[in-house]
């Protein structure tokens, strides 16, 4: 068969053929002629393989003429090399039970990684107090003024705007009964309570846990951690420990700023949109905050900061050896250390009901 129909169409395939030889019972050969071909790439050779098939199955001789040699040498190559069975890729649509069981297994798995974790750091953080291990002073003043100085604007944004994202949310309540001096009271409880933790915590998950997670997953990728443990360094306390520390320490001064700054921002629409006096606003901000407010706010803040820390050394360390591992890790140390933040607060506001603080 001469193969006119090739000349018909821009690009041809083996569905044409197939076509053609249901059509003509009567074909007893396939000859392609691919004279004057200049120029070919892979394409060419998924055509010529799937012409070959085609004339298997319907135990047709195929024969190629003028093919440019490269290309010949692969499809003899293609043709020695039997394909393995069971090696393409199958897909199969999984039904909805099966999924929310294999979603069960996974957070079954995820969780027992997280314990495994959270305990490795403890007997670190245990053998680091009782002077059994070393922690590099170095390392954790550079990690501290990355979590601390470095954070401050973005930090001193987010909280000045949801101070007064707040203030003008209570002004327009409070003005329909009169009590506009009580925008105070509501910015200065919210802020110094639980809105200046949670907001610097959201905050240095996405700039600092993430950023974590991309070190050492880039470490992982680069066998950097495998290198350590060969020379006997152990990762935890070389690596995950000065992060942990430092970001437990230094978030609960940048909570104490936040809270500043979301003051300030009650403050500006207090005077600026209720007509407040400045030292009336203050006066009745100490009278509503008490020392109770202001040291949940402080423990909520170191806790964050250590669940931040850990959530990004933990997805850092299971990172794969990849490019794309690193990104996944960073995207997964975002959304672990937000999900942790939400439920630590819920705790810990559960905590303090229960004890009447």
């Amino acid at each position: 068969m001469a193969g006119d129909w090739l000349r018909t169409v821009e690009r041809p395939s083996a569905a044409l053929l197939r076509q053609e030889l249901d059509a003509g019972p009567s074909v007893t050969a396939v000859d392609l002629e691919a004279e004057g071909i200049t120029s070919w790439d892979s394409t060419l050779l998924i055509f010529v393989q799937h012409l070959r098939e085609v004339c298997s199955e319907k135990k047709l001789p195929f024969t190629v003429k003028s093919l440019p040699d490269g290309a010949v040498r692969l499809l003899d190559l293609a043709a020695a090399v039997p394909e393995r069975k069971g090696a393409r890729r199958k897909f199969q649509q999984e039904s909805f039970l099966e999924r929310v069981g294999l979603e069960a297994r996974a957070f079954q798995h995820s969780a027992g990684e997280m314990l495994d974790f959270i305990g490795a750091v403890s007997i670190s953080s245990l053998k680091l107090i009782k002077g059994h291990s070393k922690l590099r002073v170095s390392d954790m003043l550079a990690i501290a003024q990355e979590c601390s100085v470095q954070a401050l604007p973005i930090v001193s944004l987010i909280s000045l705007l949801v101070g007064l994202i707040l203030g003008f949310v209570g002004a327009v309540q409070l003005q329909m009964f009169g009590a506009q001096i009580y925008v105070a009271s509501l910015v200065g409880v919210a802020m110094i309570r639980v809105m200046g933790a949670i907001m610097t915590g959201i905050i240095m998950a996405g700039r600092t846990g993430a950023a974590f997670a991309a070190q050492l997953g880039t470490m992982q990728v680069n066998e950097e951690i495998d290198a350590l443990r060969t020379m006997g360094i152990p990762p935890m306390e070389f690596l995950v420990l000065p992060r942990v520390f430092s970001l437990a320490l230094m978030m609960p001064l940048l909570c104490v700023y936040a809270d500043l700054l979301g003051v300030l921002g009650g403050l500006i629409v207090g005077v600026g949109m209720l007509n407040i006096g400045v030292v009336e606003y203050y006066n009745q901000t100490v009278l509503s905050v008490s020392l109770a407010d202001f040291a949940i706010g402080i423990l909520q803040a170191a806790v964050f900061g250590v669940l931040v820390a850990v959530a990004g050394c933990m997805r850092g360390m299971q990172c794969g050896r990849s490019a794309s591992a690193v990104g996944n890790a960073a995207t997964s140390a975002v959304v672990t250390s937000i999900v942790s933040i939400i439920v630590a607060t819920a705790l810990i506001t559960l905590m303090c009901n229960v004890l009447g603080i």
